[in-house]
This record gives C-alpha cells, structure tokens and sequence, in this order.
C-alpha cells in the first residue's frame, strides 16, 4: 500500500473523530521518537505528516531528515494510536519506538513538520547509526552498575553529558562528567580532549531521548574509546523504567511544559520569556523575575531599570 493510500485510511480509521471533538477532562499523550534511517522522499512525506497530524488535531514537531526522523508529538490517546499506526505503515518505520509521558494540556502550541539535513546537529557526515549503533545499556542494566560502582566486568562507570549546559543545569545523573558545551557541536572536540584521562573506565553517554548520545557514542568509539555505551532512550526511558535514582532534579524538555520530574509530571520550572534561561521556582521569588519581562539572569541592576524607566516616561 502507498504512502498516501495509508494516510487515507488512517484519516477514516478515526470513526469519524476530528480535531474539534470536545473533551471533558481529558488527558493528553506526549510521545518522543526518533529512529535513524534513510528517508529519501522527503519532500512527499512533509505534507503527508502535516496534513494527518492537523486532521487528529496532534501538536508538535516532526523532523524529517536524510538520515532519518524525529518527533515530539502530542495528542489524545485514540488519536495518538492512529498516528502511530500510520508512521509504522512506512516499512522503514515499521519498529519505530517511543516513550510516553501524560500532562493535562498538549505539549506544544502548534504542529510543525520541517524537513533539515541532521536529525541533530553535529557536522560528523561520517557517523551515520543506520550502518551500525555503539553498544547500549538499558535502563535497569544502568541502575544496577550504578547501583555497584562498576559494570559487570569491574570496571568503574563514569556518566558523561552529551547535553547543553542549560539543560544539565536542571537536573542530570550524580558525578557526571559535565564540559559545559552549549551546543552539540561542540561535543567531538570536548569528547577528543578527554580521551586519555577516561581510558580504563565504561563511560556511559546520555541525553534527554537517545539521539545525542547515540552520535555521541559513535563517536567516541570512533575515536579511540575502548568502552563506550549510550543510554537506550535517554533520561525519559530510564525515569520511565527506573525512577530517579541516582538522579538529581529534573530533565529539561523542549516544550511548554520545560521540565519534567523522574514521575514524568510537569514541574514548575519555567523558561525566562526575555533570555531564554532555566528559571527555577525558587528563582522565580526573585525580585527580578518578571513574567515575560526578565529573571535573575538577565534582570539588570536596579539603577539602570530606573533610569530605563525614567527615559521611557519622558519620551
């Protein structure tokens, strides 16, 4: 069956339902997925994703790239199931996985589906996970080498970020190598640098989902490291199927919700609407915390908001 064949039948499969069908306390599923793979008709699937995801009312992004797909994705369950259905349809798609979270609001604001040439950033052409993943370790597996100090040859476990300091900020794994990197592309010289002082250890690397760290783990074995593993569906999978333990905080997500805790519930922690930063609940008592006007990290002095002010009421 054609692409667009499949997508006639998921829009019938729904028995009628549309995206105006009114709820009354409903609950809404958000689901992250991602799979690399090559999509080499992108330019047919970009409206075939947008025209089925607006018909079952779904918010979010789909990214659809060369090297593969990534969504966040959120909607009703029954609708949800229907896309879900329909996406594995696509042979190539057809063991798709995801991860679930609930919220009583859907994730995102609106529904985009964008064709880009990376899944996620990197510029390492030569890394392609389609041709063959580095080694993984489940959830369960990592608790309990964590929960030992070392992986089931002896060897000491070291956890290493493949995320944006910003995010580390909100929450990440205990004793975890952090370099601070503020985009992904920074991640292959950082991952060189340090090459020789974690020589005789498992290093362990993560993210929010399982991109990130799958490329970085390629990576790392491509570069020399002798014992590499990348967490298999990232923070959300192991909150998931583990809890938080030996986890500190909460995970940042790229959604209105902006962080969610080891129970995958939304927390309070917010997003500054001026500079972007991570703002706390505790942050959020500040003085400088102004709901869509500033926070502590970028609120300037008091003397210079009064003279701002002053100049503002005599223009």
């Amino acid at each position: 069956m054609s692409l667009a064949a499949d997508l006639a039948q998921a829009l019938t499969y729904n028995s009628g339902l549309s995206a105006s069908t009114s709820f009354s306390f409903i609950m809404y599923v958000n689901i992250a997925a991602y799979k690399f793979i090559s999509l080499d008709n992108l330019e047919e699937l970009r409206p075939q994703y947008q025209a089925l995801c607006e018909k079952l009312g779904l918010k979010g992004t789909v990214l659809l790239t060369p090297e593969g797909i990534n969504m966040f994705v959120s909607g009703t369950r029954e609708h949800i199931d229907v896309y879900l259905a329909w996406v594995r349809s696509d042979a190539r798609l057809a063991d798709l996985e995801w991860k679930e979270s609930l919220s009583n609001e859907q994730s995102h604001r609106r529904m985009l589906v964008r064709i880009k040439k990376e899944i996620i950033t990197m510029r390492m052409p030569l890394i392609k996970p389609e041709l063959g993943r580095a080694p993984s370790v489940d959830p369960k597996t990592l608790k309990r080498w964590l929960d030992q100090g070392h992986d089931d040859d002896g060897v000491p476990v070291v956890m290493m970020e493949t995320r944006n300091a910003f995010e580390v900020d909100v929450g990440t794994f205990e004793n975890t190598l952090d370099y601070r990197i503020d985009k992904f592309t920074e991640f292959p010289a950082v991952a060189a640098a340090h090459k020789d002082e974690l020589q005789g250890k498992t290093v362990v690397t993560f993210c929010t989902g399982g991109i990130r760290c799958e490329k970085a783990a390629i990576h790392m074995q491509n570069i020399g490291y002798d014992r590499v593993y990348q967490l298999d569906g990232g923070i959300l999978k192991y909150f998931e199927e583990v809890g938080g333990d030996h986890y500190n905080g909460d995970c940042f997500v790229f959604d209105y919700r902006t962080a969610l805790n080891p129970k995958l519930e939304p927390t309070e922690t917010v997003q500054c609407f001026a500079c972007r930063a991570v703002v706390t609940p505790r942050q959020q008592l500040a003085p400088e915390y102004m709901v869509g006007v500033s926070c502590p990290h970028c609120a300037k002095p008091a003397g210079e908001q009064a003279a701002d002010a002053d100049a503002a009421a005599a223009r």
